[in-house]
């Protein structure tokens, strides 16, 4: 390390943000966007005054990254951060030069804004805590009657950057036993860098309705239909005889778990492997799906998973070998972790916006980058009576997408569809 390098405040990057440097590639960007849709349109120059603010609270944002011997870093950035006007599909691959080195984009469009966010820098938690600080300052710049010191304060959050991996690593947990390969989504795919969006806003009142009838959570219920989507969509249209498991992989907040205020990645997964003799009746997915919930979300069992997670990432062997080398070999690792998982879905859960706030915003969308194998990713977060649930996809075709909206309409739950028009509407049908 340079004595440049040395002059500035640094840190290293915690157990899992160290792997996601040396895994990601154009094709994998390991990036997730989380949009606010205003009611009205946003202003350029106010949002980048906004967007300052949220760095001098949230300094942990204010970094880029660096490469060492062994590991890469991350470094103090002074430089000004660039907004620019959404242009490119969601989730891209961030390119250092196009915001000088920061390691989260924001951008806007209409009433939208943006903020894609590179997995090293942070978790779907604290990427949700720095964004929110973003529109609050703009509403408030935009507004001045927002401003209030008691609700300021009311807001605040207390955070550190430490590695809650290690602090909370049990040298005592069972590794968690090895199991099959997943089915993998099949079809063809949009050309390069295209990426199909679906936004299905979902009437929460009508959806609560639901999961009460089967006593079941809002991220149960829809990992069900999720599952049997896949199945009907996809695995009976390319593969009747298909013996691999459908395996839904479920990210955790572990900060719900354990005492961590870090801002750093503190999360884990579960995966809900659905055999396809599971898959006989809607009602059989959903008994599944609530006992593995109940099954894998244990202390025991997600304390397996950190150990994971720790042990790769303070693996002897992989530590010792220079950064180049371990690029490769860490590469070859995930591409065949992949291959054991069908598809992921995030929900964020509640967003959270102070009373007089909630005026100006309409709802909120998270999304994740699709990818290689896992073809399609699926997210949710929930604003007020609004559960926006998100498809983000490679395929060109978007059958899974279109059973699941008409699952859902079947049920009579209210949805409105808002997509990036890649491929037709998931209303049409057929």
């Amino acid at each position: 390390m340079s004595k440049k390098s040395r002059d500035k405040a640094w840190r290293k990057l915690d157990n899992s943000a160290k792997i996601f440097p040396l895994s990601t590639s154009s094709k994998y960007s390991t990036v997730f966007r989380y949009s606010a849709i205003l009611k009205e349109d946003v202003d350029k120059d106010i949002l980048e005054k906004a967007v300052e603010k949220a760095l001098v609270r949230y300094k942990a944002f204010k970094v880029r990254m660096k490469k060492g011997f062994f590991w890469n870093y991350l470094e103090e950035n002074n430089k000004k951060v660039l907004i620019n006007e959404e242009i490119y599909y969601p989730c891209k691959q961030i390119d250092p030069e196009y915001n000088n080195d920061y390691l989260f984009s924001v951008t806007y469009f209409e009433k939208k804004i943006n903020i894609d966010i590179f997995h090293s820098l942070t978790d779907g938690n604290g990427g949700l805590i720095f964004f929110r600080e973003i529109v609050y300052n703009y509403l408030e710049l935009c507004h001045k009657e927002l401003v209030d010191k008691e609700e300021r304060r009311a807001r605040k959050v207390e955070y550190d950057t430490e590695d809650s991996y290690l602090e909370n690593f049990d040298k005592k947990a069972k590794k968690n036993k090895g199991n099959k390969r997943a089915y993998i989504l099949k079809g063809k795919e949009l050309k390069f860098n295209q990426v199909s969006v679906n936004h299905l806003l979902i009437n929460g009142d009508d959806l609560k309705k639901l999961c009460v009838k089967y006593d079941v959570s809002t991220t149960q219920y829809l990992s069900s239909v999720l599952i049997w989507s896949i199945y009907n969509a996809n695995v009976l249209k390319y593969s009747k005889k298909n013996k691999k498991p459908i395996k839904l992989c479920i990210p955790v907040n572990l900060k719900k778990y354990y005492k961590s205020k870090t801002m750093s990645n503190f999360f884990s997964f579960i995966s809900v492997d659905a055999e396809m003799k599971t898959c006989i009746s809607f009602e059989d997915i959903i008994e599944f799906v609530r006992d593995e919930f109940k099954r894998k979300l244990t202390e025991e069992e997600l304390a397996k998973t950190v150990a994971d997670t720790v042990k790769i990432g303070s693996n002897i062997f992989i530590s010792s070998i220079p950064l180049f080398l371990k690029r490769i070999i860490i590469r070859s690792i995930y591409t065949e972790i992949q291959k054991y998982l069908s598809i992921t879905y995030s929900n964020i859960g509640k967003v959270g916006i102070i009373g007089k706030y909630q005026d100006y915003i309409d709802y909120f969308v998270v999304l994740l980058a699709p990818e290689r194998i896992e073809k399609i990713k699926c997210s949710s977060c929930t604003y007020l009576d609004k559960i926006a649930f998100t498809f983000t996809s490679v395929l060109n075709d978007n059958n899974i997408e279109k059973f699941f909206y008409k699952y859902l309409i079947d049920q009579n739950v209210k949805i409105v569809v808002e997509s990036n028009q890649v491929l037709d509407s998931i209303e049409s049908g057929e």
